[in-house]
């Protein structure tokens, strides 16, 4: 897969930029605060629909302006493919896969395959189970469409048993229950199976980033495993839920945890450890992303000189050989620190929202 090129109009910063892009290293630099990272973030919108750091489409509009456009020419399985957005302050936003409008951001999943590397990943590991589950929920969709849809619709029917709870009111509960615990079932069966797809390669990866010195695993953690123990789950809860208003038991607070030999990373794990496991669980996604679609995914690389040390640096920038790969940074003299990107590569400065390459 190769992203041929990008067009940003009234996006963030940029008013009307084309960027060319080469099929190896692409170095975006600049001063901080220039729009690097707004091309970075305008791929991903093209491939999920939605941003990685904002919630609000309205937000990647120029404050000039009520109309933005970010369309990406690339190549996928030796077919030309074409994404549009189009998103607008006064309408829902528009969506176009090969010129034929679509409805929904999941089927723009699977089409454009990202991995993202960024200063905020440290966050999936240190913060709430919410950003696990982001972090296994966006590997799943980019691979079984299907699940996005599945997670889609277990929200739905759990906002209307939420409602219901609120109301006071449980005539016909039960037929929520079962809808859920469905639900529940098939996306619990895909975290499984993709929590063990990271496993395996985790422990290919980790002796290499650790000297062999320590062995990292994972493991998911999750109240029930078949529709009907999760059934009686929400029976034995119900009180708790009525008084709480809403449904304390579900995948939707599923989580996973990682073990650095054995021992809780959370409770346990340095600062290099947490940037270590990062690391591998961001190699793992592109294994797993290369194996299942029989290309490799495109590299987004965020201003990670700013978080991780040259050891780890060279660790990525040494796997990164034969993707096509994005890399935002201050200074583009880091390139000449590593062998690996002194071929292949091409710079774009940038400069308020103007590309200068």
């Amino acid at each position: 897969m190769i992203i041929k090129s990008i067009y940003l109009e009234n996006f963030r910063n940029y008013k009307a930029q084309e960027i060319k892009l080469d099929e190896n290293i692409n170095v975006f630099y600049g001063n901080n605060a220039q729009g690097k990272t707004n091309i970075l973030e305008a791929l991903y919108f093209c491939a999920f629909g939605r941003s990685f750091r904002t919630h609000k489409d309205a937000e990647l509009i120029s404050f000039d302006s009520d109309l933005s456009k970010v369309v990406v020419d690339f190549n996928k399985a030796e077919r030309e493919k074409k994404i549009e957005i189009v998103l607008s302050k006064k309408t829902k936003k528009q969506i176009k896969l090969n010129g034929i409008k679509i409805n929904k951001n999941s089927e723009l999943l699977g089409n454009m395959n990202l991995v993202i590397f960024s200063p905020d990943d440290i966050i999936i590991l240190k913060e709430s189970p919410a950003s696990r589950r982001k972090f296994l929920d966006i590997l799943i969709s980019q691979l079984r469409p299907n699940y996005a849809y599945m997670l889609s619709e277990y929200n739905k029917v759990l906002e209307n048993r939420n409602a219901m709870l609120k109301s006071q009111r449980l005539d016909g509960i039960e037929i929520w229950n079962e809808q859920l615990a469905s639900y529940a079932e098939k996306i619990c069966g895909y975290r499984k199976e993709y929590i063990e797809k990271i496993s395996q390669n985790i422990k290919k990866i980790t002796p290499n980033l650790t000297n062999d010195k320590e062995m990292l695993t994972i493991k998911y953690k999750t109240q029930f495993n078949v529709k009907s123990e999760f059934i009686a789950h929400l029976n034995k809860n119900l009180k708790i839920d009525l008084i709480r208003g809403f449904t304390s038991v579900g995948i939707h607070r599923d989580d996973f945890e990682l073990l650095v030999n054995d021992r809780e990373l959370n409770l346990y794990g340095s600062q290099g450890q947490h940037r270590t496991a990062i690391l591998a669980l961001k190699f793992a996604e592109m294994e797993i992303i290369k194996e299942e679609v029989g290309e490799k995914p495109i590299l987004l690389l965020d201003d990670i000189t700013s978080e991780l040390d040259l050891e780890r640096i060279k660790l990525i920038f040494d796997k990164i050989s034969g993707y096509q790969v994005l890399i935002t940074c201050t200074d583009a003299n880091i390139i000449r620190n590593f062998e690996s990107l002194t071929k292949n590569t091409k710079l774009y400065r940038i400069v308020e929202g103007s590309l200068e390459d």
